[in-house]
């Protein structure tokens, strides 16, 4: 895709989406905490890894349950508030980790965890309600692509903090940064927005559950999408031991991920907005298969050539279904539970950060040789669910209808 193709086909993505990407990218600059905070427990405060996993896993699982839970809160009483007081709550638990006694960090971490899910499941359903049906794909694309280029900062700069001042040091840089994201959000973000036409938010109105049993399209998307980040996630914990158990160490390991970070930056967006008009299930479908033949790959035997093929199938696959599906959902979602679909996707989509290590480590641990062909077949089968029910899909059956335009309103959604 042409420059001048990328920016007509960016020209739609509303200022206000623009301005919390912006937010987004500094945050993620300095939310460098959890990348090391199992080391801080365990070289700086003492702590066994036993029990640094036990406090860790707690912080995994407030996250995921802030991002299942983040977008009910939204419904009830506003995107915009929610995105402000997580952001506050976790910018508050961050700073006060440092000077926390041991018993208080089985909590406040999950806490200021939870907060950040919420957060993000705000954050998803905020970029819903404001961009209109159609342009989402590439308002999602501005977001994740702002996100990741942050990311791809934050942890270097984190590394460089530690080295030259101490860990107290990185959680206030991450707390205090947290914080002003807070403050820019509560400027740049309107208190009065868009929200669907025709669609009031009355008592009366369907429960999510019974919208969700209307739309069973979305239902195997959020089933497709649990299975493959189980698999998706493995990157992160069986596949540095099993590289290691081949001989590559950690410097490849890191070479490996800087292939995954890359490629997305330099990829997503214009395949994004290339594939646009596309059918959106037979996108994320193809973007899940090219997951499971990722790990395909390795089934074959691990070396340093096949996992690079990995990492590059793996990367093409997630360029592929990530976006598209968090729009899929946006545009399937009704107006007055927009925030609680987001949260269903939101929390699938990190359900890993949870399953994926314990599971994955426990096939590991009794067939070593059998992880990859059992994550290769998950993902294939999730891939060839979406590709079949992308097919089936037409005008009139339930869950397929085209989410209506949206119109500025004086009703508040923050």
């Amino acid at each position: 895709m042409s420059g001048g193709s990328l920016r007509r086909g960016l020209r739609d993505v509303p200022r206000t989406v623009w301005l919390l990407a912006a937010g987004q990218f500094f945050n993620m600059i300095v939310a460098f905490t959890f990348v090391y905070f199992f080391v801080y427990l365990t070289h700086e405060r003492g702590l066994s890894v036993a029990q640094a996993g036990v406090i860790s896993g707690i912080g995994g699982a407030g996250m995921v349950a802030g991002n299942f839970t983040g977008g009910w809160f939204g419904d009830r009483y506003g995107h915009r508030r929610v995105l402000l007081v997580g952001s506050l709550v976790s910018g508050v638990g961050v700073l006060s980790l440092p000077v926390l006694p041991e018993t208080p960090l089985y909590v406040v971490p999950g806490l200021s965890q939870y907060a950040g899910g919420c957060v993000r499941a705000a954050t998803g359903a905020l970029v819903a309600v404001t961009v209109p049906e159609g342009v989402r794909r590439q308002g999602f694309a501005v977001m994740r692509f702002a996100g990741n280029a942050g990311f791809t900062v934050g942890p270097p700069l984190g590394a460089l903090l530690i080295a030259q001042f101490s860990y107290g040091v990185l959680f206030v840089v991450d707390g205090v940064g947290t914080l002003v994201f807070a403050a820019y959000a509560a400027r740049v973000l309107p208190a009065r927005g868009v929200v669907h036409e025709g669609v009031e938010d009355t008592a009366d109105a369907p429960g999510v559950f019974a919208a969700l049993r209307a739309r069973p399209t979305v239902v195997m998307l959020l089933a497709a999408i649990l299975v493959t980040d189980l698999v998706y996630r493995q990157q992160y914990s069986t596949l540095p031991t099993d590289l290691a158990r081949h001989g590559l160490g950690t410097g490849f390991y890191g070479w490996l991920l800087a292939i995954n970070g890359g490629l997305i930056l330099l990829l997503e967006l214009p395949v994004t907005l290339a594939l646009r008009g596309r059918r959106p299930l037979r996108i994320v479908g193809g973007g899940v298969l090219l997951v499971g033949a990722g790990y395909g790959v390795l089934a074959f035997g691990v070396g340093a050539g096949a996992a690079v093929a990995m990492m590059t199938l793996l990367t093409a696959g997630e360029i592929l279904y990530k976006t598209p599906a968090t729009a899929f959902v946006a545009d399937h979602a009704p107006a007055h539970a927009q925030g609680r679909f987001q949260s269903l996707y939101s929390g699938v989509s990190v359900s890993g950060v949870v399953l994926s290590a314990p599971l994955g480590g426990a096939l590991y641990t009794a067939a070593p040789t059998a992880l990859w062909p059992v994550c290769a077949a998950l993902a294939g089968g999730a891939g060839v669910l979406l590709l079949v029910a992308g097919r089936a899909r037409r005008p009139g059956v339930p869950g397929t209808e085209v989410v209506r335009p949206v119109r500025e309103t004086g009703t508040r959604t923050g």
